[in-house]
């Protein structure tokens, strides 16, 4: 099958006839690590500042919901909470099955290396353990012998060597110091496997745009190691195809998960075939990335009807209604919220952000993003202004490395007033006397991307020029509700509803 057959305009992930097309999650799922336990597969992926680490579920690789959170703070810096940890925070993580349950493992750069367990995926997950307090680790990934004996290999900022050290059997404390195994070109991300008595280090090395994946492999954890490059772009345009999760399947397929950097979007998720080559999982089509292929047969009981059954099918949360006691998975605090400036039931059906001061949205506590999904969508939000206070601001903005691209009421002693800024230029809107106001994006990651507002939630206007996504701090250009007030702290915005549609798989 060629990638024009049968092939939808703009589509992407599940093709609903037994294929699939990558990206499988055109989202910024950064770093994705991925297991197979029974019949289930789980995903966890980098979040740096953004809190909340989610926990990804799927029935066959190519469809993803999110099932939970591993944790809803990061309380082991100060500045956490002082909005200054910007690219810091969770680095890629690696997610285990061993003895019954779940490990999820990462460092932060800068603080450390922590882990969490849990009996079930979807949470709860254990209060974050410090397995150990230090500065300029990265990529950790946990691994657990036949002989009963765990290690813990991971890598350094900048990025390498890789260094194995031993491990308590709780997976809480590191015996020694490590010993480094591996120095390569940008070697990082480590993820260890065994297999047929080979011990093997699936590795990106090259960087986040440009790189490959690399895998090594030795009869002995500390090496000496051989090496073969796995994946690369070759002839594709996948650029940096690497960094990710490889999984084997009851009926004997292997598959590999891995990122794909695309700019402001953020770093996509691809899904490989793999084929064992004299001991070697060569990825994709004889090394180079795929467009379109078949799923995964993960029928081993009836691989024969794999394609015929009905399609399970998933979906990425996107819009709420704000009438749960409880914020949805998709929603992720930028850097540690003020629990009680914030509130699902003050105002029931109601999303209530309390003001806090701040001189701009990038230190302004409250904010509250999503991911961006696909190559365009729409993103629609109604707000009841009347609880506002002088000097508060609070709308719809995108947030990237240019945190420079909003829409909000803006409340004055004379009033209130639609105000925007779009590619850092400030306009100015009229005043309005309404108790609600609608504000909408339309983005297009191939074309523009635009503001509006609305006083009836019937008729938009535009306000500004076109918007400046960009990728920065590790991470793709996020949408997000905020409110913060420039002269002191006070006020309240209540959010009625988010209404968010794009040209990815969605719920109804």
């Amino acid at each position: 099958m060629t990638g024009s057959e049968q092939l939808r305009p703009g589509a992407w992930g599940d093709m609903g006839n037994g294929y699939y097309r990558n990206p499988v999650l055109k989202a910024d799922f950064s770093d994705p690590d991925v297991i197979r336990v029974g019949d289930d597969f789980y995903m966890v992926c980098s979040e740096f500042h953004y809190i909340g680490m989610p926990v990804l579920h799927s029935k066959d690789l190519v469809n993803w919901t999110i099932i939970g959170q591993v944790y809803d703070r990061l309380d082991i810096d100060p500045r956490y909470d002082a909005m200054d940890r910007y690219g810091i925070g969770s680095w890629a993580p690696a997610i285990r099955h061993h003895d019954g349950l779940f490990y999820v493992y990462f460092c932060t750069p800068e603080e450390g290396l922590y882990m969490s367990t849990a009996e079930n995926p979807a949470g709860p997950w254990a209060p974050l353990h410090e397995v150990k307090r230090v500065r300029g680790w990265e990529d950790p990934c946990p691994f657990w012998d036949d002989d009963g004996n765990a290690y813990l290999g991971h890598s350094t900022v900048g990025a390498g060597p890789i260094i194995i050290h031993r491990m308590s059997p709780d997976g809480k404390q590191l015996l020694d110091d490590g010993v480094i195994v591996y120095i390569g070109k940008t070697a990082e991300g480590t993820k260890i496997y065994k297999r047929d008595g080979f011990y093997y280090l699936i590795i990106p090395e090259g960087g986040v745009s440009q790189g490959w994946q690399t895998a090594l492999r030795s009869r002995s954890i500390y090496g000496p190691y051989e090496r073969k490059v796995v994946l690369q772009q070759g002839r594709t345009a996948v650029n940096g195809p690497h960094q990710g999760g490889l999984v084997d399947l009851p009926c004997g397929e292997s598959w590999f998960v891995h990122f794909q950097s695309l700019g402001a979007l953020g770093r996509v998720c691809h899904l490989q075939p793999v084929r064992w080559v004299d001991g070697w999982p060569i990825m994709g089509r004889d090394g180079e990335p795929v467009e379109v292929f078949r799923k995964p047969n993960v029928s081993s009981e009836h691989p024969a009807a794999q394609h015929s059954q009905a399609q399970h099918t998933a979906f990425l949360q996107t819009s709420d209604e704000f009438d749960s006691p409880s914020l949805g998975l998709q929603w992720q605090w930028n850097h540690n919220p003020v629990p009680e400036y914030w509130s699902l039931t003050e105002r029931p059906g109601y999303l209530r952000l309390r003001a806090v001061h701040a001189p701009d949205i990038m230190r302004a506590r409250n904010t509250l993003t999503q991911k961006l999904i696909g190559g365009k969508g729409t993103v629609t939000v109604e707000q009841c202004v009347e609880g506002m206070a002088t000097g508060q601001r609070a709308g719809l903005t995108f947030l990237g490395a240019d945190a420079d691209n909003w829409i909000c009421v803006e409340r004055s002693d004379s009033g209130f007033h639609i105000e925007a800024m779009t590619a850092g230029v400030a306009y100015h809107g009229p005043e309005i006397c309404c108790e609600r106001v609608w504000f909408s994006t339309h983005y297009d990651f191939a074309g523009a991307t635009t503001l509006s507002f609305s006083t009836d939630g019937t008729r938009f206007l535009r306000l500004g020029g076109e918007c400046r996504l960009s990728y920065g701090f590790w991470k793709g250009a996020r949408i997000g509700l905020f409110t913060y007030n420039s002269t002191g702290a006070g006020g309240v915005v209540d959010f009625d509803w988010f209404r968010y549609e794009h040209d990815g798989p969605s719920q109804a």
